[in-house]
This record gives structure tokens, C-alpha cells and sequence, in this order.
């Protein structure tokens, strides 16, 4: 039998001071609290990362294609991918899909309001799973009907400056050498909750940029490209300008929206400060926990020397004990942590202010590697760091401690 084992669940869980049962459960109630905030704010930052990152990728892709030229305007120069750079491309296995596009400036003109708006192209091969995911009423573009040139999407922050809803219509001219106008009747709402594409962007046919810019057919402003694995962007962007002609460029959307992947990248630190501060605050919990129930059992540590037992087997006695407290409370932390979690998860009841935070609530997603390494580092964090205070042991007179009781 383990008498150190057997030590620690009686002095654990039939302890009769009520002193020591009041410092057990600090303790436990700090280790609770601190993986529940540790839990709670890597599934905060990891689902801010998915949310805000699905919007950019649903509405501009992850990679784009463009002329590799100076020209910073919306007003693209048309190009056509080669045959050559067209086969590379589709036998590349961690590239999604390519797809055309174009944009083109334009002033939105209704009966009280006027609105300088980025018109973007798209054909029947864009990607309308991703897009989905941000259109908030109506549809997309259908561009098997005969009007689809007059069909256009607006964003759900646009719709409000300029009170338009679906099922409006409304003049766009567009400024060329010879001023150009166009009726569109709106068929959906979208909104990415980024500022900066939802005050700019409308969506519409690409042929009609192809008829007002007079390109030949087949001439495009871009590719947005689509790629499996976002982590592999740098890489796959990389390799993807070697595929395509030298006149062309593959930029990915962490350098066309730069401002918002850097305010991610700040989360990530965020988050670790989180972590090592509720580390701290856990160790330090069990490290007064353990020197006051040391002190409280300073007799039965004498009697146990004078029996024969060596510090090493004492000093087991009181780990075991830490451990079965750090066990109950990363139980009820995980309770609380995930539990609360999920509930945001389904209700979202925490709401946000979309115009700073990039959406309506606080997202959460768990990984389960995530919930398991945090576990696992406060098991072997605190223990580690409990084997100094439990050195006291060593420290501890037989003859002093059995004339202090």
C-alpha cells in the first residue's frame, strides 16, 4: 500500500481544521477561476481570428492576382491569365479555386443621397459558399437570368446611410471618358463587419465592367484565389507568383488589408499575457496552501521522522495532496470555462459594438489540443513549482515538532 497516498486523501478530503478546509478551498476556487479565464480567452482570440479572417477570405479570397504594375486605383488594367500559368495553377493541390474579378468606381445616386462606391465584378464561378456566409437578406447575383447586369448587392452598412433595403433600385454613374449611368435593382444585403470594405464595395456582373471598359472577352481586373490551409499563405502566395506570367503579381490578403491582420496578431499576445498572469495566480494560490497545511501538520511530519519516513516520502504526502486539490479544480474549471463558453457559443449573449470590434458578439471557438495543453502546463506548472515550498519539510526538527504539539 502507498502510505504516502493514503496520507494525502485523509489529510485531503477528512481533514477536521476548519482552518486548512478554508485554505483548501481558496485554493481550489483560484485554480477554478484562473483555467476557466485561461480556457475562455484562447477561445475568445481564436474565435475572433476565424470570424474576422471567414470575412475577408468569404469576400476577397485569400490570394489575388493582379498586374504588377504601379497603379493603386480601382480602374483595373485588363489582362488574361496564359494557358501556360492556367495549368499550373489547377494542378496545384492546395489551391481551392480561381476566380475572376474587376472593379470598378462608381457614385451611387438616390433621391436624397449620394454615395462614392467601389463597383466589384464577379461571374458564376465565384465561390458562393463563402459568400453566404456574409449576406445578411436577400440573395446573390443570379447570373443565369437575362438581367443579371442589373442585379447588384449592397452592404448592410450602406443600406442604412442611404435607406435602401431589397427590392430597391437606384442610378450608378460611372466617371470614363463618357459618363455612363446604370439602373440596379438591389437582390441582397451583405455585411463583413469591416469598416473598410462595407463602406466601399458593391457587388455586381462582371460582363457589365466588361461592356462599360470596352475589354475583350475573357480580359479580367484579377483572380482571387482560394487555398486550403491558411497557415500556408505566405508559402502558397510565394509559389503561386512563380506559376503565373512575370506581368502578374500574387498578393495575399494579409498585405491588402494589413491593419486588421496586424490587430489580430496583437491578440495572440493578449492572450499569452492572460495565461501566464493566471498561471501566477494559480501557483501562488497552491504555494500558500501548501506552506499553511505543512505548517498545520508540523506533528504529524515529526511523528512520521521519528518513525523512520525520509523527507522525500513526507514531501510525496503533501504533492499528492496538491495534486488532488490542482485535480478538483481544474474539474470545476473546466466546468465553468467550457460550459460558459458554450453557452456564448449558441445565444450569443455577450454582445460587442460592431464598428470597433469587427462584429455584433464575442465569438468562442474551442480546440480541443488548445483545452488539453492548457490542462496538462497548469498540472506540470504547479507541481514543478511546489516542489521548492515542500522542501520545508527538510527543514522540520522530529524533537521540536513533537514539543510544539
Amino acid at each position: 500500500m502507498n502510505l504516502g497516498l493514503f496520507i494525502a486523501k485523509r489529510i485531503s478530503f477528512k481533514a477536521e481544521r476548519t482552518f486548512s478546509k478554508l485554505i483548501v478551498r481558496i485554493a481550489i476556487a483560484g485554480i477554478m477561476l484562473g483555467l476557466s479565464v485561461m480556457l475562455l480567452s484562447i477561445a475568445v482570440m481564436k474565435g475572433f481570428k476565424n470570424e474576422i479572417r471567414d470575412k475577408v477570405r468569404g469576400f476577397s479570397g485569400d490570394i489575388l492576382i493582379q498586374n504588377y504594375d504601379l497603379n493603386t486605383s480601382y480602374e483595373n488594367k485588363p489582362f488574361v491569365l496564359d494557358d501556360s500559368s492556367k495549368v499550373k495553377l489547377s494542378e496545384d493541390k492546395n489551391i481551392r479555386s480561381v476566380v475572376p474579378f474587376a472593379t470598378k468606381p462608381g457614385i451611387i445616386k438616390t433621391d436624397e443621397e449620394v454615395e462614392g462606391v467601389v463597383f466589384k465584378g464577379i461571374d458564376e464561378t465565384y465561390d458562393t459558399e463563402s459568400f453566404d456566409k456574409i449576406l445578411k437578406e436577400g440573395r446573390g447575383i443570379n447570373f443565369k437570368g437575362v438581367n443579371s447586369g442589373q442585379q447588384i448587392v449592397i452592404s448592410e452598412n450602406m443600406a442604412s446611410r442611404l435607406n435602401l433595403k431589397v427590392g430597391d433600385s437606384f442610378l450608378m454613374y460611372f466617371v470614363q471618358e463618357s459618363l455612363r449611368k446604370r439602373k440596379f435593382e438591389i437582390v441582397g444585403i451583405y455585411s463583413t463587419g469591416v469598416e473598410e470594405v462595407d463602406k466601399t464595395y458593391v457587388i455586381g456582373d462582371l460582363d457589365l465592367i466588361r461592356r462599360l471598359n470596352k475589354w475583350k472577352e475573357g480580359e479580367v481586373g484579377g483572380y482571387e484565389v482560394r487555398i486550403g490551409d491558411f497557415t500556408q499563405l505566405e508559402k502558397n502566395a510565394y509559389e503561386i507568383s512563380d506559376k503565373i506570367q512575370m506581368s502578374l503579381k500574387a498578393v495575399p490578403i494579409t498585405e491588402m488589408y494589413s491593419t486588421i491582420f496586424e490587430w489580430l496578431s496583437l491578440l495572440d499576445i493578449n492572450a499569452q499575457v492572460v495565461l501566464i498572469l493566471m498561471l501566477i495566480v494559480a501557483i501562488i494560490n497552491m504555494i500558500s496552501a501548501l506552506l499553511i497545511m505543512i505548517l498545520e501538520r508540523t506533528s504529524m511530519i515529526g511523528l512520521l521522522k521519528a518513525l523512520g519516513e525520509s523527507n522525500w516520502g513526507i514531501r510525496k504526502i503533501f504533492l499528492y495532496n496538491a495534486f488532488y486539490l490542482i485535480v478538483i479544480g481544474l474539474f470545476l474549471g473546466n466546468l465553468l470555462g467550457l460550459g460558459l463558453g458554450y453557452i456564448q457559443e449558441r445565444t450569443h449573449f455577450l454582445k460587442l459594438d460592431e464598428a470597433s470590434y469587427y462584429m455584433s458578439f464575442i465569438p468562442i471557438h474551442f480546440e480541443w489540443v488548445d483545452v488539453l495543453a492548457i490542462n496538462l502546463g497548469t498540472v506540470f506548472v504547479c507541481l514543478l513549482v511546489l516542489l521548492i515550498p515542500s522542501m520545508l519539510v527538510s527543514k522540520i526538527s522530529p524533537i521540536r515538532a513533537l514539543v510544539f504539539k
